[in-house]
């Protein structure tokens, strides 16, 4: 490891080395840089545009995604040499990102071939209806990857792409296009490498949970050629270096997806561990092991982790489509809201929801359910109903949602969730994390500091080149939760 000799002194409350985190969500992406004991030095965060071509169609530009993080990378180190810093103090930087989400691109010239698919997006319905019904139901490929035929995940959006996008089926059979989830997209264009990590591979459909490696025969059931599929890797070793951008030469050294980069943020890295991430939707994750749990109620095999050559740690996990992104329609489309921030306080307004009832299947229901065809009600509205008791039953629909993901992990793995560390906007609400502990009967805990999915990223990285010795030394610097 590099000597770290820059003009740390000046700020003794920082300890070197640094470690950078690239956090890709679905709504913005940042760039944080944290010091030895889990401290932030400096960040910047910049929102993403979304694109919506049809009703249920979610898309965004593969280009503005790295030119937002190459935006972010620029300003945040910008502030840090401003500090006194310099780029080469940040030993290694990890990518958190969002999951499912797909781009493809052209082998050669590294040019998108449409815009990424984002995970929320449901134009695949049909794809997966014909899957379905072509290879037995919907747990057709259950058995080898884990997770049932969705909308939601990774390979269907490909196939969707190969069937219907011009000209890109025939580059992929000729080996000149590529395929990725963000994260391998962000790997390409950063590094120069085809690869992904076996937390984001394991949410396509694609991968074997129990080998990591590509399975052949679900390949061939969907009709993709596995010469444009990444290379799969841990999710902790050295990928390869910046070739360009304020952080050139600096080593990318972690990938995983954002729920499970968070489920390390937050320590959760014993068997029985569980957190819940209320971001756009809302995922529950309990650490299993070194178990690979096959759920029987509609729950999701995943995996958790991979840190380099250790063996991989299983995780079950619970999907919500619907969180934040529930409270964001209160107030764009029915308006009665002005600000989310004020949810706490509107819901806090009435006693109850006055027998109001919402279930907010926008794009379905996800886990436990699996409901494609399922659309979102209200009802128990009488006279006596206001916007009060709407608001309040948003709040509350978030929190059935998850107890019914907890219910069902109690029967798949005999595991109680008995401390609950959640994160996420939507655990800013008092009122939300109150009702959420009550509904669950356990504790919940939140963390003094919010950038959990970043801090587990970051960890990763640092493990991977020597920031931290063991894993043990690495949670040292977690944050208190409260």
């Amino acid at each position: 490891m590099p000597t770290y000799w820059s003009n740390a002194a000046k700020h003794p409350e920082f300890e070197l080395p640094l470690v950078g985190a690239i956090d890709e969500g679905t709504q913005s992406c940042r760039f944080l840089v944290f010091d030895k004991a889990g401290t932030i030095v400096v960040s910047h965060q910049k929102q993403k545009k979304q694109y919506y071509p049809q009703a249920g169609w979610c898309e965004q530009d593969p280009k503005e995604i790295v030119e937002n993080i190459e935006h972010c990378v620029t300003e945040a180190c910008t502030e840090l040499l401003h500090l006194g810093f310099a780029t080469s103090d940040i030993a290694a930087v990890g990518i958190a990102n969002q999951r499912e989400t797909i781009v493809v691109w052209d082998r050669e010239t590294g040019e998108p071939l449409h815009n990424a698919i984002v995970w929320l997006d449901t134009r695949t319905s049909s794809v997966c209806e014909q899957l379905s019904e072509a290879h037995g139901g919907r747990d057709a490929f259950k058995d080898k990857c884990g997770l049932p035929i969705s909308t939601y995940f990774s390979g269907v959006k490909l196939k969707w792409i190969l069937d219907n996008v011009e000209g890109v089926r025939e580059k992929a059979e000729k080996g000149e296009a590529l395929f990725g989830t963000v994260d391998s997209w962000l790997l390409y264009r950063f590094t120069g490498r085809h690869v992904t990590d076996s937390t984001n591979a394991c949410r396509t459909m694609l991968m074997n949970i129990e080998t990591l490696l590509w399975d052949a025969d679900v390949c061939k059931a969907f009709g993709i050629p596995m010469a444009m599929l990444p290379e799969i890797r841990s999710s902790a070793e050295v990928y390869g270096k910046f070739q360009d951008t304020a952080l050139k030469g600096v080593p990318i050294a972690a990938c995983l997806g954002d729920q499970q980069a968070a489920l390390i943020g937050h320590g959760g890295l014993s068997k029985g561990d569980a957190k819940n991430t209320y971001g756009s939707g809302c995922f529950l994750i309990l650490n299993t092991d070194t178990e690979c749990v096959r759920s029987k109620h509609g729950l999701l095999t995943t995996v958790a982790y991979k840190f380099g050559d250790e063996p991989a740690k299983y995780a079950l996990e619970g999907s919500v489509a619907i969180a934040g992104v529930g409270i964001s329609w209160l107030k764009d489309n029915l308006k009665i809201i002005d600000d989310v921030k004020q949810s706490t306080a509107i819901a806090e307004s009435v006693p109850d929801t006055g027998g109001v009832y919402l279930v907010p299947a926008f794009s379905g229901l996800f886990a436990p359910h699996w409901r494609e065809d399922a659309r979102g009600v209200i009802v128990g509205l009488t006279q006596y109903t206001t916007s009060a008791h709407i608001v309040r039953a948003m709040l509350e629909s978030i929190a059935f949602q998850a107890n019914d993901v907890a219910e069902a992990m109690v029967l798949d793995a005999g595991l109680k969730v008995q401390d609950m560390k959640v994160d996420g906007g939507v655990t800013a609400n008092d009122f939300f994390v109150r009702f959420q502990s009550d509904v669950m009967e356990t504790t919940v805990k939140r963390p003094a500091m919010i950038e959990i999915t970043a801090l587990g990223a970051a960890m990763a990285a640092g493990l991977a080149v020597g920031v931290w010795k063991s894993v043990d030394e690495a949670q040292h610097m977690q944050v208190n939760t409260g």
